[in-house]
């Protein structure tokens, strides 16, 4: 990372769900940096309960000097939290943003800093002295007031939560892992505001990207960007199949079993099978969108399909899921409709095909059963 560039963000090992729904075992970061330059500007504050250690390491990085410039490059609470405290710290610096940000600004704190602001937009610069930011509009990724920014000087892109993960800094862990749940889980649905921010930043040289969450990116660029862009693309990262059941009394889950033991028999890369009762729903989706086909497996429960399936499909639904092969299990003792349910929970998404087989249970697991797994499996290969 360029000398000029200093990092002032915070670990967070106190929190248990990340935006009240995702499990972060390891923690999370809150990034925020500064480049000290003829004039100072700070990018982005931190989560509510950090602000003070926040502006302790502002302190720490440049002493007495004042900031110039405050860059709200994103709204979002854990991000945005310290900026009444920075305002009132450094009360000759000027607020960086969108519009729309400030406008967010007065909804969280009932401020306009109408005195202090500057208002910036897509391709607008701002001089620092030695280093030349240039800001880049990324609406919806994953909010719509989101501005980029691009430090010519130190080919460096700070892109707000494009290009996080969860997870704090002080944890050693594998990042497509925790950055792929992070992206379909919270980004997921906006590939093509994620399509065009990649296309922005194939016309700049970077040899650094800043996020607001997880490590400085400044080596191996191109294994991010074509992770991004295979993500927000909608296209397969891994070959294999994933199996997503539910289950009531075993049934269910004994013939998603013999169905992932049929794929591995004949072959297939990669079974990812996941309890949707007992898994990190987010790594369920993570995995329903890595890989390009999946199996659904649920009994029919009140007319309608187990409630933890119907949550999966919400999710993908939800996200825009496209693009797959989808074979079906379905159970039910007197009157199975799950198949035709996971059908029209699916209707809105495009590019979806449905294996010929499909799998049907009556209560437990018969002969002809056995069959239609092995043609499903071979179906799904």
């Amino acid at each position: 990372m360029h000398k000029d560039i200093i990092y002032i963000g915070v670990n967070d090992h106190d929190i248990d769900l990340f935006e009240g729904q995702y499990d972060v075992p390891n923690g999370m970061a809150y990034n925020s940096y500064i480049i000290n330059d003829e004039k100072v500007a700070v990018f982005d504050t931190v989560d509510a309960r950090f602000v003070d250690k926040w502006l302790e390491n502002i302190k720490a990085a440049i002493g007495e000097k004042c900031p110039d410039y405050l860059i709200v490059q994103h709204m979002e609470p854990d991000h945005s939290s310290g900026i009444a405290a920075f305002t009132k710290a450094y009360p000759d610096a000027t607020v960086v943003a969108s519009d729309k940000a400030f406008v967010m600004m007065n909804k969280f704190f009932s401020v306009d800093f109408t005195e202090r602001k500057l208002a910036v937009k897509d391709g607008d610069t701002l001089s620092l002295g030695t280093h030349t930011l240039s800001f880049v509009a990324a609406p919806m990724v994953h909010w719509p007031e989101v501005i980029m920014t691009y430090d010519s000087t130190a080919k460096a892109l700070f892109s707000a939560d494009g290009f996080g993960k969860f997870g704090a800094l002080d944890v050693d862990e594998d990042w497509a892992c925790e950055a792929r749940r992070y992206y379909f889980g919270i980004v997921g649905k906006y590939g093509a505001q994620v399509q065009a921010v990649l296309k922005k930043a194939s016309g700049l040289e970077i040899e650094t990207i800043c996020p607001l969450h997880g490590p400085i990116l400044d080596e191996n660029l191109g294994y991010y960007l074509d992770l991004y862009n295979t993500w927000s693309s909608y296209g397969v990262e891994s070959e294999g199949v994933v199996i997503c059941y539910t289950s009531v009394y075993g049934n269910t889950k004994k013939a998603a079993l013999m169905l992932a033991d049929e794929l591995e028999a004949l072959g297939c890369a990669k079974v990812a099978v996941n309890d949707l009762a007992r898994c990190d729903m987010a790594e369920a989706v993570e995995d329903a969108f890595r890989y390009g086909k999946i199996v659904l497996a649920t009994t029919t429960y009140n007319g309608e399909i187990f409630p933890f399936m119907r949550t999966f499909l919400s999710e993908l639904a939800e996200r825009g899921y496209k693009k797959r092969k989808v074979g079906i299990i379905e159970n039910g003792s007197w009157a199975p409709v799950a198949a035709r349910i996971i059908k029209k929970a699916l209707e809105e998404c495009k590019e979806i095909t449905f294996a010929d087989t499909t799998v049907t249970i009556h209560s437990g697991v018969k002969d002809e059963n056995i069959e239609q797994i092995k043609a499903l499996a071979k179906e799904m290969l």
